[in-house]
């Protein structure tokens, strides 16, 4: 069974001294890179906001296109990354599932490719993870979490817990890293 790894949003501005930094966000980064070696494919998504979206009116600003806060954290090894998907592009939308990227197809490249079975990792566990890993269910995938590669925004206390029981839910399995 083919395999491919998503990393989501593995960005300098969810990162410690980022514009909406995931406390310890930088910590999964070294995870990630332990474990790109055992998938057939690795997929990105980065957040890649106009100057003014609505999407600024729920968030401070963030990984504004062409910025350093959009970058992908230094540390990751994205020259491994097959795909990188840009999402949350308009001036009207969220961008939240790497499965609304308007740089490409993400369903149509797992397809493609012959993949069954997708491993999600990144930021934010509560937010882009989150959606990511339902839209991947939802479009027919067997879908993994990486509990140990990912970090929460937590706006509230507990989402993150509640965002891991919601995939969990709707049939996401959960596994860390030493598992795969």
């Amino acid at each position: 069974m083919k395999k491919a790894l998503l990393i989501v949003d593995v960005q300098n501005d969810f990162c410690p001294g980022g514009a909406l930094a995931v406390k310890d966000g930088d910590k999964i980064v070294s995870v990630i890179n332990g474990i790109m070696d055992k998938f057939d494919l690795i997929i990105s998504s980065q957040d890649w906001h106009p100057q003014e979206t609505v999407h600024f009116e729920k968030w401070p600003i963030h990984c504004v296109a062409g910025t350093a806060g959009a970058e992908f954290h230094p540390d990751l090894e994205n020259n491994k990354i097959d795909l990188k998907l840009l999402k949350g592009t308009g001036n009207k939308d969220d961008g939240y599932s790497a499965f609304e990227a308007t740089s490409a197809s993400l369903t149509g490249f797992l397809h493609e490719n012959n993949i069954e079975s997708l491993y999600v990792c990144g930021l934010a566990t509560d937010y882009c993870v989150k959606a990511s890993a339902i839209d991947a269910v939802e479009q027919g995938f067997h879908t993994y979490v990486i509990t140990d590669a990912i970090g929460a925004v937590n706006a509230q206390p507990g989402d993150d817990e509640k965002a891991i029981h919601e995939m969990y839910s709707k049939g996401c399995l959960l596994i860390e890293s030493e598992e795969i």
